[in-house]
Protein backbone atom coordinates (compact mmCIF):
# COMPACT_ATOMS: atom_id res chain seq x y z
CA UNK A 1 0.00 0.00 0.00
CA UNK A 2 1.33 3.45 -0.95
CA UNK A 3 2.04 5.68 2.03
CA UNK A 4 -0.05 8.85 1.90
CA UNK A 5 1.14 11.82 3.93
CA UNK A 6 -0.35 15.17 4.88
CA UNK A 7 1.73 17.90 6.53
CA UNK A 8 0.20 20.30 9.02
CA UNK A 9 2.36 23.31 8.22
CA UNK A 10 2.65 26.67 6.54
CA UNK A 11 2.39 26.34 2.73
CA UNK A 12 5.57 27.37 0.95
CA UNK A 13 7.68 27.33 4.08
CA UNK A 14 11.05 25.62 3.72
CA UNK A 15 10.12 23.03 6.33
CA UNK A 16 7.21 21.93 4.14
CA UNK A 17 9.09 22.14 0.85
CA UNK A 18 12.14 20.25 2.16
CA UNK A 19 9.96 17.47 3.53
CA UNK A 20 8.10 17.26 0.21
CA UNK A 21 11.40 17.03 -1.64
CA UNK A 22 12.49 14.18 0.63
CA UNK A 23 9.20 12.38 -0.02
CA UNK A 24 9.68 12.65 -3.78
CA UNK A 25 13.27 11.43 -3.46
CA UNK A 26 11.97 8.41 -1.54
CA UNK A 27 9.52 7.62 -4.35
CA UNK A 28 6.47 8.66 -2.31
CA UNK A 29 3.54 10.77 -3.51
CA UNK A 30 3.68 14.53 -2.97
CA UNK A 31 2.43 15.20 0.59
CA UNK A 32 -0.76 17.23 0.91
CA UNK A 33 -0.51 20.39 3.01
CA UNK A 34 -2.98 21.30 5.73
CA UNK A 35 -2.39 25.00 6.52
CA UNK A 36 -1.94 25.96 10.17
CA UNK A 37 -4.01 29.06 9.49
CA UNK A 38 -7.03 26.98 8.46
CA UNK A 39 -6.70 24.71 11.50
CA UNK A 40 -6.47 27.65 13.92
CA UNK A 41 -9.55 29.19 12.35
CA UNK A 42 -11.38 25.87 12.63
CA UNK A 43 -12.17 25.78 8.93
CA UNK A 44 -10.47 22.83 7.32
CA UNK A 45 -11.06 19.48 5.77
CA UNK A 46 -8.72 16.57 6.30
CA UNK A 47 -7.66 14.38 3.39
CA UNK A 48 -9.04 10.89 3.89
CA UNK A 49 -6.69 8.18 5.05
CA UNK A 50 -2.96 8.52 5.36
CA UNK A 51 -0.83 9.99 8.13
CA UNK A 52 -0.68 13.57 9.39
CA UNK A 53 2.75 15.00 10.19
CA UNK A 54 2.81 17.92 12.65
CA UNK A 55 5.12 20.68 11.52
CA UNK A 56 6.06 23.94 13.24
CA UNK A 57 3.55 26.82 13.02
CA UNK A 58 6.38 29.37 13.24
CA UNK A 59 7.59 31.98 10.75
CA UNK A 60 4.16 32.71 9.32
CA UNK A 61 2.99 36.30 10.08
CA UNK A 62 -0.75 35.64 9.89
CA UNK A 63 -0.51 32.59 12.13
CA UNK A 64 1.46 34.59 14.68
CA UNK A 65 -0.98 37.49 14.55
CA UNK A 66 -3.92 35.15 15.06
CA UNK A 67 -2.26 33.53 18.08
CA UNK A 68 -0.66 36.51 19.83
CA UNK A 69 -2.44 39.52 18.40
CA UNK A 70 -5.43 39.52 20.79
CA UNK A 71 -3.14 39.38 23.84
CA UNK A 72 -0.73 42.08 22.66
CA UNK A 73 -3.47 44.38 21.41
CA UNK A 74 -2.69 47.58 19.47
CA UNK A 75 1.00 47.18 20.27
CA UNK A 76 1.23 43.88 18.39
CA UNK A 77 4.25 43.45 16.14
CA UNK A 78 5.70 40.17 14.85
CA UNK A 79 9.01 41.10 16.48
CA UNK A 80 7.46 41.31 19.96
CA UNK A 81 8.81 38.74 22.41
CA UNK A 82 5.85 38.72 24.78
CA UNK A 83 2.69 36.67 24.34
CA UNK A 84 4.28 33.22 24.27
CA UNK A 85 1.82 31.79 26.83
CA UNK A 86 -1.23 32.60 24.69
CA UNK A 87 0.66 31.39 21.58
CA UNK A 88 1.30 28.07 23.35
CA UNK A 89 -2.31 27.76 24.51
CA UNK A 90 -3.64 28.37 21.00
CA UNK A 91 -1.31 25.89 19.32
CA UNK A 92 -2.02 23.17 21.86
CA UNK A 93 -5.79 23.68 21.72
CA UNK A 94 -5.65 23.27 17.93
CA UNK A 95 -3.53 20.11 18.11
CA UNK A 96 -5.73 18.53 20.76
CA UNK A 97 -8.88 19.29 18.77
CA UNK A 98 -7.25 17.80 15.68
CA UNK A 99 -6.20 14.66 17.55
CA UNK A 100 -9.76 14.21 18.86
CA UNK A 101 -11.25 13.99 15.38
CA UNK A 102 -12.27 10.46 14.39
CA UNK A 103 -9.90 8.70 12.02
CA UNK A 104 -6.98 11.10 12.47
CA UNK A 105 -3.61 9.30 12.43
CA UNK A 106 -0.95 11.63 13.77
CA UNK A 107 2.81 11.25 13.40
CA UNK A 108 3.60 12.48 16.86
CA UNK A 109 1.83 12.91 20.17
CA UNK A 110 0.37 16.37 20.87
CA UNK A 111 0.79 15.83 24.61
CA UNK A 112 4.50 15.27 24.10
CA UNK A 113 4.68 18.40 21.98
CA UNK A 114 3.01 20.20 24.90
CA UNK A 115 5.78 19.09 27.25
CA UNK A 116 8.61 19.91 24.85
CA UNK A 117 7.17 23.40 24.35
CA UNK A 118 7.16 24.00 28.11
CA UNK A 119 10.78 24.13 29.24
CA UNK A 120 9.78 23.74 32.90
CA UNK A 121 7.85 20.52 32.28
CA UNK A 122 10.48 19.14 29.92
CA UNK A 123 13.27 19.79 32.42
CA UNK A 124 11.33 18.09 35.22
CA UNK A 125 10.53 15.09 33.01
CA UNK A 126 14.16 14.65 31.95
CA UNK A 127 15.48 15.06 35.48
CA UNK A 128 12.96 12.54 36.78
CA UNK A 129 14.15 10.04 34.17
CA UNK A 130 17.77 10.45 35.22
CA UNK A 131 18.84 12.39 32.12
CA UNK A 132 21.61 14.85 33.06
CA UNK A 133 20.30 18.42 32.96
CA UNK A 134 21.50 21.74 34.39
CA UNK A 135 20.30 22.65 37.86
CA UNK A 136 17.07 24.66 37.65
CA UNK A 137 15.23 26.90 40.08
CA UNK A 138 11.85 25.25 39.55
CA UNK A 139 8.60 26.83 40.57
CA UNK A 140 7.27 30.23 39.59
CA UNK A 141 9.30 33.39 39.05
CA UNK A 142 7.06 36.45 39.27
CA UNK A 143 9.52 39.16 38.27
CA UNK A 144 12.96 40.65 38.70
CA UNK A 145 12.93 41.16 42.47
CA UNK A 146 11.60 37.64 42.98
CA UNK A 147 14.27 36.26 40.65
CA UNK A 148 17.06 38.06 42.53
CA UNK A 149 15.79 36.69 45.84
CA UNK A 150 15.54 33.13 44.56
CA UNK A 151 18.97 33.19 42.92
CA UNK A 152 20.54 34.49 46.14
CA UNK A 153 18.84 31.73 48.14
CA UNK A 154 20.06 29.10 45.65
CA UNK A 155 23.60 30.52 45.50
CA UNK A 156 23.46 30.85 41.71
CA UNK A 157 25.44 33.66 40.10
CA UNK A 158 25.34 32.69 36.40
CA UNK A 159 22.07 31.47 34.88
CA UNK A 160 20.05 31.35 31.71
CA UNK A 161 16.61 32.92 31.99
CA UNK A 162 14.32 31.53 29.29
CA UNK A 163 10.68 32.12 28.34
CA UNK A 164 8.99 28.84 29.22
CA UNK A 165 7.33 28.56 25.80
CA UNK A 166 9.93 30.31 23.67
CA UNK A 167 11.96 29.05 20.73
CA UNK A 168 14.96 30.08 18.63
CA UNK A 169 16.48 31.83 21.69
CA UNK A 170 13.80 34.52 21.53
CA UNK A 171 13.78 36.27 24.90
CA UNK A 172 16.60 34.14 26.31
CA UNK A 173 18.95 35.99 28.67
CA UNK A 174 22.37 34.87 29.91
CA UNK A 175 22.54 36.55 33.30
CA UNK A 176 25.60 36.88 35.51
CA UNK A 177 26.31 38.60 38.80
CA UNK A 178 29.92 39.69 39.31
CA UNK A 179 31.81 41.07 42.29
CA UNK A 180 30.74 44.35 43.91
CA UNK A 181 27.19 43.93 42.63
CA UNK A 182 28.14 44.13 38.97
CA UNK A 183 25.43 42.79 36.67
CA UNK A 184 25.48 41.76 33.02
CA UNK A 185 22.75 40.31 30.83
CA UNK A 186 23.44 39.03 27.31
CA UNK A 187 20.35 38.69 25.13
CA UNK A 188 18.84 39.33 21.72
CA UNK A 189 15.99 41.29 23.33
CA UNK A 190 15.79 44.94 22.33
CA UNK A 191 14.01 47.33 24.68
CA UNK A 192 11.99 49.92 22.77
CA UNK A 193 9.31 52.19 24.25
CA UNK A 194 8.82 49.83 27.17
CA UNK A 195 8.22 46.84 24.89
CA UNK A 196 10.41 43.86 24.15
CA UNK A 197 11.42 43.05 20.60
CA UNK A 198 13.37 40.14 19.18
CA UNK A 199 16.53 41.20 17.39
CA UNK A 200 19.17 39.46 15.34
CA UNK A 201 21.82 41.43 17.23
CA UNK A 202 22.96 40.08 20.58
CA UNK A 203 23.52 42.91 23.07
CA UNK A 204 24.64 43.34 26.66
CA UNK A 205 22.75 45.19 29.37
CA UNK A 206 24.48 46.33 32.55
CA UNK A 207 21.76 48.59 33.91
CA UNK A 208 19.61 46.87 36.54
CA UNK A 209 16.68 49.02 35.47
CA UNK A 210 16.85 47.64 31.91
CA UNK A 211 17.42 44.04 33.00
CA UNK A 212 14.49 44.33 35.42
CA UNK A 213 12.26 45.68 32.63
CA UNK A 214 13.06 42.66 30.45
CA UNK A 215 12.50 40.09 33.20
CA UNK A 216 9.31 41.80 34.37
CA UNK A 217 8.04 41.89 30.78
CA UNK A 218 8.66 38.17 30.25
CA UNK A 219 7.59 36.83 33.64
CA UNK A 220 3.80 36.84 33.03
CA UNK A 221 4.30 34.29 30.22
CA UNK A 222 6.31 31.99 32.50
CA UNK A 223 10.07 31.67 32.97
CA UNK A 224 12.47 28.75 33.19
CA UNK A 225 15.72 29.52 35.01
CA UNK A 226 18.68 27.15 34.93
CA UNK A 227 22.35 27.18 35.79
CA UNK A 228 24.71 28.47 33.11
CA UNK A 229 26.98 25.51 32.34
CA UNK A 230 30.48 26.35 31.00
CA UNK A 231 30.54 24.54 27.68
CA UNK A 232 33.24 22.93 25.61
CA UNK A 233 34.99 25.00 22.97
CA UNK A 234 36.08 24.64 19.38
CA UNK A 235 38.51 27.04 17.70
CA UNK A 236 38.26 29.34 20.69
CA UNK A 237 34.45 29.59 20.55
CA UNK A 238 31.83 28.16 22.88
CA UNK A 239 30.28 25.04 21.34
CA UNK A 240 27.31 22.72 21.75
CA UNK A 241 25.48 20.12 19.69
CA UNK A 242 22.06 19.80 18.12
CA UNK A 243 21.45 16.08 17.79
CA UNK A 244 18.47 14.80 15.81
CA UNK A 245 17.10 11.50 17.11
CA UNK A 246 14.86 9.52 14.73
CA UNK A 247 13.07 6.38 15.91
CA UNK A 248 15.26 6.31 19.00
CA UNK A 249 18.62 6.60 17.19
CA UNK A 250 20.88 9.63 16.91
CA UNK A 251 21.02 10.20 13.15
CA UNK A 252 22.34 13.75 12.66
CA UNK A 253 24.50 16.14 14.63
CA UNK A 254 25.52 19.70 14.02
CA UNK A 255 28.12 21.56 16.04
CA UNK A 256 27.12 25.14 16.85
CA UNK A 257 29.87 27.56 17.85
CA UNK A 258 29.68 31.16 18.95
CA UNK A 259 31.52 33.95 20.72
CA UNK A 260 28.23 34.60 22.56
CA UNK A 261 26.53 32.46 25.24
CA UNK A 262 23.75 31.61 22.74
CA UNK A 263 25.00 29.44 19.88
CA UNK A 264 21.93 29.74 17.61
CA UNK A 265 23.04 30.09 14.02
CA UNK A 266 20.71 33.02 13.27
CA UNK A 267 22.31 34.98 16.13
CA UNK A 268 25.81 34.86 14.70
CA UNK A 269 26.61 31.27 15.54
CA UNK A 270 28.42 29.12 13.00
CA UNK A 271 28.54 25.43 12.23
CA UNK A 272 31.61 23.75 13.60
CA UNK A 273 33.29 20.47 12.74
CA UNK A 274 31.77 17.19 13.89
CA UNK A 275 35.02 15.44 12.98
CA UNK A 276 36.93 17.68 15.37
CA UNK A 277 34.41 16.96 18.11
CA UNK A 278 34.72 13.21 17.58
CA UNK A 279 38.48 13.54 17.80
CA UNK A 280 38.34 15.75 20.91
CA UNK A 281 35.79 13.54 22.66
CA UNK A 282 37.55 10.31 21.75
CA UNK A 283 35.91 7.35 23.49
CA UNK A 284 33.32 9.70 25.04
CA UNK A 285 31.72 10.46 21.63
CA UNK A 286 29.21 7.55 21.74
CA UNK A 287 28.17 8.67 25.23
CA UNK A 288 27.37 12.18 23.92
CA UNK A 289 25.02 10.67 21.36
CA UNK A 290 23.60 8.28 23.94
CA UNK A 291 22.73 11.27 26.15
CA UNK A 292 20.60 12.64 23.31
CA UNK A 293 18.95 9.25 22.80
CA UNK A 294 18.14 8.99 26.51
CA UNK A 295 16.42 12.37 26.33
CA UNK A 296 14.47 11.34 23.24
CA UNK A 297 13.35 8.13 24.98
CA UNK A 298 11.34 10.30 27.38
CA UNK A 299 9.07 11.09 24.39
CA UNK A 300 8.17 7.66 22.97
CA UNK A 301 5.27 8.98 20.90
CA UNK A 302 7.48 11.41 18.94
CA UNK A 303 9.16 9.86 15.89
CA UNK A 304 11.74 12.69 15.82
CA UNK A 305 13.14 15.09 18.40
CA UNK A 306 16.00 17.57 18.25
CA UNK A 307 18.11 17.50 21.40
CA UNK A 308 20.40 20.34 22.46
CA UNK A 309 23.40 18.68 24.07
CA UNK A 310 25.66 20.83 26.25
CA UNK A 311 29.13 19.26 26.42
CA UNK A 312 31.27 20.33 29.35
CA UNK A 313 34.91 21.34 28.97
CA UNK A 314 36.94 18.61 27.31
CA UNK A 315 33.94 17.02 25.59
CA UNK A 316 33.92 14.18 28.12
CA UNK A 317 30.50 14.76 29.68
CA UNK A 318 27.26 16.33 28.52
CA UNK A 319 23.97 17.64 29.80
CA UNK A 320 20.71 18.21 27.94
CA UNK A 321 19.64 21.81 27.55
CA UNK A 322 16.38 21.41 25.63
CA UNK A 323 14.35 18.93 23.61
CA UNK A 324 12.75 20.37 20.48
CA UNK A 325 9.61 19.04 18.82
CA UNK A 326 10.60 20.68 15.52
CA UNK A 327 14.38 20.53 15.78
CA UNK A 328 15.04 18.96 12.38
CA UNK A 329 15.43 22.04 10.15
CA UNK A 330 19.10 21.49 9.32
CA UNK A 331 19.44 22.07 5.55
CA UNK A 332 22.28 20.39 3.68
CA UNK A 333 23.17 18.16 6.62
CA UNK A 334 23.39 14.43 6.00
CA UNK A 335 23.39 11.63 8.53
CA UNK A 336 26.33 10.71 10.73
CA UNK A 337 28.90 8.42 9.08
CA UNK A 338 28.24 4.76 9.86
CA UNK A 339 24.90 5.75 11.38
CA UNK A 340 21.38 4.64 10.46
CA UNK A 341 20.82 7.68 8.19
CA UNK A 342 24.15 8.05 6.44
CA UNK A 343 23.66 10.00 3.21
CA UNK A 344 20.12 11.14 4.11
CA UNK A 345 18.96 14.54 5.33
CA UNK A 346 16.82 14.79 8.47
CA UNK A 347 13.57 14.47 6.52
CA UNK A 348 14.79 11.56 4.45
CA UNK A 349 15.83 9.79 7.64
CA UNK A 350 12.35 10.17 9.09
CA UNK A 351 10.71 8.85 5.94
CA UNK A 352 13.09 5.89 5.85
CA UNK A 353 12.21 5.07 9.46
CA UNK A 354 8.52 5.51 8.73
CA UNK A 355 8.53 3.09 5.82
CA UNK A 356 10.33 0.43 7.85
CA UNK A 357 8.22 0.81 11.01
CA UNK A 358 4.48 0.40 11.12
CA UNK A 359 3.08 3.52 12.87
CA UNK A 360 0.27 3.16 15.36
CA UNK A 361 -3.16 4.27 14.33
CA UNK A 362 -3.10 7.14 16.79
CA UNK A 363 0.11 8.17 18.48
CA UNK A 364 -1.84 10.78 20.41
CA UNK A 365 -3.84 8.15 22.27
CA UNK A 366 -1.32 5.32 22.45
CA UNK A 367 1.27 7.17 24.52
CA UNK A 368 1.04 8.68 27.96
CA UNK A 369 3.65 10.95 29.52
CA UNK A 370 4.45 10.30 33.16
CA UNK A 371 5.87 13.37 34.84
CA UNK A 372 7.38 13.61 38.31
CA UNK A 373 4.99 14.73 41.02
CA UNK A 374 5.45 18.37 41.97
Amino acid sequence: MTLRLTVLGNPGHRRVTLFAAAARAAGLPEPAVLPWLDVLRGRYRLPEGGLLRIESPGEEPEVDRLLRGPALGPGYAPTRVEGTAVWYAGVMAALRALAARPGVRLLGDPEEVAVMFDKRRAHALLAGAGVPVPRALGGEVTGWEHLRERLAEAGLHRVFVKPAHGSSASGVMALEFGPHGRLQATTSVELADGRLHNSLRVRRYRSEREVAAIVDGLAPDGLHVEQWIPKASQSGRSADLRVVVVAGRATHAVVRTSAQPMTNLHLGGARGSVDQVRQAAGPAWPALLETAERAAACFPGSPMVGVDVLPTAGWRRALVGEVNAFGDLLPNLTGLPDGPAEGLDTYGAQLAALTTHSPSSSAATDHQITEPAR
